[in-house]
Order: structure tokens, then C-alpha cells, then sequence
């Protein structure tokens, strides 16, 4: 009912704490997170490494087998044929074999093909909606809703994706309020998502599958003009390949780190090909897989999703603080003398 907003929010309120809490500390510091953490744990970085590249093999299985599932039910009308969605992976590949500066661009051109096109489905969905169907709110037990936040673990690993973003970049003032409004924006979205989506579909919602290709079929024009929504979701499925994509470029840049750098491109090849016949060979297991997520992997998700970032804040808040001012001063006075020469 309406309560399934609340394991969605709260979700995302613990990964909102858990990034502000990693946004200070890299705030306070002179050097990038991952600099100081190499400082700090010397060769012990490695164990680090390998952890990380594992489990964002492990964030990766459901949003690839959701993403063959969702290109093959929403852009083909006959069966496609096996390979079909091979060419996903010449993409994957390729983000893969670049660093994490080139996947920040992907996100900074991302934002624009998402902004429009989700506006427009929502408004195209919402009038719809009834909003009755949301109610009434607290309906289910408390133990329900515990249990849907357990189920749902595996969809959000938020602050792990933004971690190798955030653990590399040398902070600028200003950088950590706009990433924090960035997330913001984008945990309203799926909450509004969400509610139209209920508002929408009510009792037989848990049977909707794919839903953002289907929430705007309703929107009376439609039947004039054709089904133009589609278009949107096009521009929608561009930042979907982005975001499928993401686990594996970080397993294989945190592999590189572990292996010699001339390695890189074929440990994007034999990640991309070992996820390739993954998914082909594994796909008609979805159910049983789906299931072993949501009942299993709250613990991965916890702990190297929530727990790991935290006590890495935590580790790190104590020492190399931004310059005082003494020595800002000092800073003031070469730039100055910098500046004259």
C-alpha cells in the first residue's frame, strides 16, 4: 500500500547520513580519501581493493539481469535472439578500460538526458494517479515494513557507487552541498516515481514489471498520437546502460590497482566477458536469483555498503585537517609572491 514508501525513505536516509559523514571528512582533508587511506594502510590497501572489486561484482548482477530482461520486453515485439544484448557490453567495455573522470562525465552528461525525459513521463503519469490509493498510511506492521528494508538492501548501494567518485576527487569548497543536493534530488525523484507509480497501478502494481516504460501508456493523448512516451524512455534506457555499467568499471579499476597497469584493458575484457555469459547462461534463473539477494545480501549491503564508509569517516576525521591559519597565511603569502613573479 502506501507504506511501501517508507523502506524506500528510509533507505535513503541512512545513505544520505553515511555520504554526509564521508563529505566531511574528505572536506577536512588536504588529500583525496583513497591517498590517505593507501598512507595509512600501506600494502593492507590491497585487501581493501580486492574487498571493494568483489562486492561491486556483486552490486552488478541484478541491475545487468534487469536491464537484459527490461531490453528485451520493451524494445523488441518478437523474441530476440540470444546475442541481442551483447552490444551493452562493447559499452561496458570501453567505460571500463577509462578511469573513474571519464565515468563522471558519462554522469554530467547523464543529468541532462534524465532531467527532461523523466519530467515529462511524470507529468504525463501523475493526473492519472489516483493518490487514494496511497492510503492509509501505517497500515502495515512495523516487522513488514523491517522485513521489506531487509528485501530491498540490494537495490541501494548509493554511498559504495559514489565512494570511488568521492574517495578521488580533491575537494573544492562547496563540492560536498552539491553533491548532497544532487542525492537529494535524485531519492525525491524515486520517491515521487514511487507514489505515481502506486497511485497508478495499486493492488496489481507488484505485478508491473519494468514500470517506467509502462507509467505513461494511461495519458489520454496517447490513443491520438501513438505511443511518443517511448521516446522517452529511450532517452531514460541511455542513462539505465550508464548506470548498469558502473559496478563493472569499478571492479575493474580497483583489479588494476591490484595488478600491473599494462593489464588494464584485458581485465576489462575478461570482466565484461565473464558478464557477458552471465547473463546468458543465467538469466532463466532470475527468480531464484532475485530471491537469494533479497533474503541474503542485506548483509553484503550493510556492511560494505553503509558500515565500511562510515568507520572509513570516522578513521580518517581525526587527522590531516585543513590547513590552519598560520599557515594559510603563509599559502597567501607564496601565492602572492607567485602571482608578482
Amino acid at each position: 500500500g502506501g507504506d511501501l514508501l517508507f523502506p524506500a525513505l528510509l533507505h535513503f536516509l541512512s545513505q544520505f547520513g553515511v555520504l554526509l559523514g564521508v563529505l566531511y571528512t574528505v572536506s577536512r582533508s588536504e588529500k583525496p580519501l583513497f591517498v590517505r587511506l593507501e598512507e595509512r594502510l600501506g600494502k593492507g590497501i590491497y585487501v581493501f581493493y580486492c574487498v571493494y572489486a568483489l562486492f561491486f561484482l556483486f552490486v552488478a548482477v541484478l541491475p545487468l539481469l534487469d536491464l537484459e530482461k527490461f531490453v528485451y520486453a520493451v524494445f523488441y515485439d518478437t523474441s530476440p535472439t540470444s546475442f541481442a544484448f551483447a552490444f551493452f557490453f562493447f559499452l561496458s567495455a570501453f567505460l571500463c578500460m577509462r578511469g573513474v573522470k571519464t565515468l563522471g562525465r558519462f554522469g554530467d552528461l547523464s543529468l541532462f538526458l534524465f532531467v527532461i525525459p523523466f519530467a515529462v513521463l511524470m507529468v504525463m503519469s501523475v493526473f492519472e494517479a489516483d493518490a487514494t490509493s496511497l492510503l492509509p498510511l501505517f497500515d502495515r506492521k512495523f516487522g513488514d515494513t523491517m522485513y521489506a528494508i531487509k528485501y530491498t538492501a540490494p537495490h541501494f548501494a548509493d554511498v559504495a557507487l559514489l565512494l570511488p567518485l568521492v574517495g578521488n576527487m580533491s575537494y573544492q569548497k562547496g563540492d560536498a552541498k552539491k553533491i548532497s543536493i544532487g542525492y537529494g534530488v535524485g531519492a525525491l525523484c524515486s520517491l515521487v516515481f514511487l507514489a505515481i507509480f502506486y497511485g497508478l497501478f495499486s493492488s496489481v502494481a507488484p505485478r508491473v514489471h519494468y514500470a517506467f516504460a509502462k507509467i505513461a501508456q494511461y495519458f489520454p493523448p496517447l490513443a491520438i498520437v501513438g505511443r511518443i512516451d517511448l521516446i522517452f524512455v529511450y532517452l531514460l534506457c541511455c542513462v539505465l546502460f550508464v548506470y548498469t555499467a558502473t559496478p563493472l568499471q569499478y571492479a575493474s579499476n580497483f583489479s588494476a590497482r591490484l595488478l600491473p597497469v599494462k593489464h588494464k584493458t584485458l581485465i576489462a575484457l575478461i570482466i565484461n566477458l565473464g558478464a557477458f555469459f552471465f547473463v546468458l547462461f543465467c538469466n532463466k534463473y532470475y527468480n531464484s536469483i532475485y530471491s537469494f539477494f533479497g533474503r541474503y545480501g542485506f548483509i553484503f549491503y550493510t556492511v560494505l555498503g553503509n558500515l565500511l564508509p562510515s568507520c572509513l569517516a570516522l578513521f580518517f576525521l581525526g587527522g590531516n585537517k585543513k590547513q590552519d591559519g598560520a599557515s594559510n597565511a603563509q599559502t597567501k603569502k607564496i601565492n602572492k609572491e607567485n602571482a608578482h613573479a
